[in-house]
């Protein structure tokens, strides 16, 4: 009897997932060494410096004034259309789905999906902190300053640091984290920091952000990636559990599975019958027993025919029983 059941796009792509080991041998987890202590400890520091030098209003913002009094746009307004698409690169929706769709084919292909979730991580992480230093800190930007000179800090803005650049530094450079090789691992980390310095500087570019606040943007999602070794335990615990729950529903669908069951045959008790009478398999089953009035049974042609009570029809006093001979009726005349 065949019992398997048709499966869904879910199990197959388990069935996929179990093909191998859930993370292959060749690829190394991220550690946090000493050496990645150490740069995450300088780019912390590099962190307040910046926060520190826009809060006193020191050179750092001067030199935010003079860049937006320059007015790159006005100065090389032949590129500002290559510079609205490049900028892009560092919005959070687009990024995020074209990261997500290459991780989505790796956690495929490797089995695994640890990629998926370390993104997951990262960008809860970008939200998390970015989001509170931008209302924390509350800066206006540079279409929205009131006065020349100042910091612009505490009016209710939400550009410091910046989002674009800190979004381009986390989405371009999960792909370096995630790298399977060291090679591959150097290209990676020198092309998402180009193109994320280049997002920034595409902010400045336009106006919608202060130099300072893209320095602050990178170094936030530097820190990001630099604290990512720290929740790997995170993540292989999260893994075991969607795979726990994926286990205990496959689990529950085959225990409550409906398998048709075979036909069962019934006994039928079989009273004896005489010698004289059929006992083939083809005979018609008995019908139910006829309860007969009591005392001894007479032919039917042997009975006295009765008028049921309420018939119309007149009773037969000169009806004569079959099988007795008749005297000739006698004639009457006219």
């Amino acid at each position: 009897m065949r019992t398997e059941r048709n499966l869904t796009r879910l199990d197959r792509v388990f069935a996929r997932l179990d093909r191998e080991p859930e993370r292959p041998a060749h690829i190394d987890v991220p550690r946090m060494s000493r050496h990645r202590v150490a740069l995450f400890a300088a780019t912390l520091a590099f962190y307040g410096a910046i926060v520190w030098a826009v809060v006193i209003t020191s050179w750092l913002v001067r030199l935010d004034w003079q860049v937006m009094f320059f007015r790159p746009y006005q100065q090389w307004s032949e590129i500002h259309a290559f510079v609205d698409y490049y900028v892009v690169l560092g919005q959070r929706g687009p990024t995020a789905v074209m990261i997500a769709a290459w991780l989505g084919w790796r956690s495929w292909r490797q089995h695994t999906l640890r990629p998926l979730l370390a993104l997951g991580v990262s960008l809860l992480l970008l939200n998390v902190t970015v989001g509170a230093a931008k209302l924390s800190m509350g800066r206006l930007g540079p279409h929205y300053a009131t006065t020349v000179g100042s910091n612009e800090m505490w009016l209710g803005g939400d550009i410091f640091p910046s989002g674009h650049t800190a979004n381009a530094v986390v989405t371009w450079g999960i792909l370096a984290y995630l790298a399977s090789t060291p090679a591959a691992r150097r290209w990676l980390s020198a092309l998402s920091a180009v193109t994320s310095l280049g997002v920034g500087l595409s902010t400045v570019y336009l106006g919608t952000h202060w130099l300072s606040d893209v320095l602050l943007g990178w170094a936030a999602g530097l820190l990001i990636l630099l604290a990512l070794p720290w929740f790997e335990p995170l993540i292989a615990r999260a893994e075991a559990v969607i795979f726990g729950l994926r286990d205990r529903l496959r689990a529950r669908r085959a225990g409550t599975a409906t398998v048709p069951a075979a036909p069962v045959e019934v006994p039928v008790r079989v009273r004896p019958r005489d010698s004289a009478q059929d006992v083939s398999p083809t005979a018609r089953s008995p019908r139910a027993p006829v309860h007969l009035a009591p005392g001894p049974h007479t032919a039917r042609s042997e009975r006295t025919p009765v008028t049921p009570a309420g018939s119309r029809r007149p009773p037969q006093t000169d009806r004569v029983t079959r099988g007795t001979t008749t005297s000739a009726r006698p004639v009457t005349g006219g």
